[in-house]
């Protein structure tokens, strides 16, 4: 009886090796196809699209950033990197440019640092989970503009909710001019900036929380494990692949993200809140710079690619060796 159980454990372990065994994809010819190419035949029209849709815009700017260009979009003639250069000497270009890292690192920083605690508490099995998941995911399907216009109303001089709540807490005196001083103006924006993307985050982050099993929370309780234990050596080590993915989808949205500056202070008080991207729109649009716009759009694609290869190269490092 014994040999009949033993005999029927060896058939089931090389029937489950059998089938867990990568064979290659065979095709009509009888010939294996190897399992790597199938992915990029899939992928291939995809790339392919894209880069039929990318190729012109890109071709089309790094044409007029070599070009002198009218108001009106004319070419009138080849200057080499001239509009580099203008672009470099320019003071407010260069502010743009570390003001706009800043802004990146506040708002993706502040974003994630508040949007992990809040999918924890939304992940829990409470009463009014489904309510409380969806005020915090309402400002996701406003407009980012109107949102924009909404919080540039909040925070008026005169009538601004911001202002009225301060002054009835009693935390200030007299009201603060929120978006005509250059320090206060660029706070409010990052704060703003983190409001409008916990949504995004959050909603990531759920997705990562969702995948873990139960099961490795219980059998830690029961090791004796506490609350931050679990947090620290199950949680936030299951959940690093989507806070990395959060991080970087929200660093190429923040970068480029354009209504919140140019409707709250289109730039101001005397330049002191632009961002590259509103930059470049006041050169192309207001200035009549089309190909210094150009070599600008140019400059944040290299810095956006350059990011993006460092920390895809290095984040597989990082979960390696934790």
């Amino acid at each position: 009886m014994r040999s009949d159980t033993d005999a029927r454990a060896a058939g089931l372990a090389s029937g489950e090796a059998v089938l867990t065994r990568r064979a290659p994809v065979k095709r009509r010819g009888g010939r294996a196809m190897p399992r790597s190419t199938l992915p990029w035949l899939l992928i291939v029209p995809s790339l392919l699209l894209a880069l039929l849709i990318i190729s012109y815009p890109v071709f089309n700017i790094v044409y007029q950033s070599l070009h002198e260009v009218s108001r009106f979009g004319t070419v009138r003639g080849f200057s080499g990197l001239d509009n580099f250069r203008a672009v470099f000497a320019d003071p407010v270009f260069i502010g743009s440019l570390w003001r706009t890292v800043y802004w990146t690192a506040c708002v993706v920083g502040g974003t994630v640092l508040i949007s992990v605690p809040v999918a924890l508490v939304l992940n829990q099995d409470f009463h009014g989970r489904g309510l409380a998941r969806t005020i915090v995911m309402l400002p996701w399907s406003v407009s980012l503009t109107m949102t924009a216009v909404v919080w540039r109303w909040a925070f008026n001089d005169d009538y601004g909710m911001v202002n009225v709540t301060l002054q009835r807490l009693h935390l200030i005196g007299a009201p603060l001019h929120w978006l005509a001083t250059p320090g206060l103006a660029f706070t409010a924006e990052i704060l703003v900036g983190i409001l409008v993307s916990i949504p995004f985050t959050v909603t990531i982050l759920l997705g990562g929380l969702s995948s873990i099993p139960a099961d490795i929370y219980e059998a830690a309780q029961i090791d004796g494990a506490g609350a931050w234990q679990r947090f620290r050596r199950l949680t936030l080590p299951l959940l690093r692949p989507f806070i990395n993915m959060a991080i970087l989808l929200n660093v190429i949205y923040v970068f480029n993200s354009f209504p919140i500056i140019w409707v709250m202070t289109q730039g101001g008080p005397d330049e002191s809140t632009h961002i590259l991207v509103t930059y470049l729109y006041e050169l192309g649009f207001r200035l009549g710079h089309p190909g210094q716009a150009a070599a600008v759009s140019l400059i944040m694609l290299a810095i956006l690619l350059l990011f993006s290869m460092i920390y895809l190269r290095i984040q597989p490092k990082h979960e390696e060796v934790a």
